[in-house]
This record gives C-alpha cells, structure tokens and sequence, in this order.
C-alpha cells in the first residue's frame, strides 16, 4: 500500500528534478520488496522515465487527446462522399479555431 500511495504521489509534481528524484526513490524502495513482479515494474518505470518526466513539461491527459480524436472521427463521418483531402483539412482546422 505504500508503494502504491507513493507512486500515486509522483504524477502530482510539476519539476523535473523532484519528479526524477522521488521516482528514484520509489525504485529503489520497490526493490528492496521480495517479489519479482515489483521489480520488473520499477524496471519499466525506469525505462519510461523520459516519458514520465515529460509529464512535468506538458500536463496532458488522453481524455483531452481522446476528444479531439473524437471530434476528427466526426468531421470524417460527416464528410464521407466529398472528395479531396484539403476540405477535410479545412473542416478539422475550422473545429478547432478558437474565436
């Protein structure tokens, strides 16, 4: 439960430098656990800390991602039967051009 509250804990930072510092600790933490399925999982946190740390820089969630993939699925529906790429391109930039 203490690794889980922890790790829960590192998404809440916005440095890098205290990011990679407690995700360190939390490795290190997680290996001192007897059990192999922990440390495959600190191994891989490791691996895919460059992704964790840009987390910090650029806090996006994929429920925004997810609906802008949403809305372009849409515009694709609705356009179904024109031809041509640009006014699809046209359609997609029109959706998202804030007034």
């Amino acid at each position: 439960m203490i690794l889980k509250d922890c790790l829960k804990r590192i998404w809440h930072y916005r440095r890098r430098g205290w990011t990679q510092k407690r995700l360190d600790e939390w490795c290190a933490l997680a290996r001192t656990v007897e059990n192999p399925d922990v440390h495959k999982f600190a191994d891989m946190l490791e691996r895919r800390s460059y992704g964790i740390l840009n987390h910090c820089d650029y806090p996006i969630h994929t429920s925004k991602l997810e609906g802008v993939n949403n809305k372009i699925k849409v515009i694709k529906r609705k356009a179904y039967g024109f031809q041509g790429h640009k006014y699809f391109s046209l359609k997609v930039i029109q959706a998202f051009h804030s007034n």
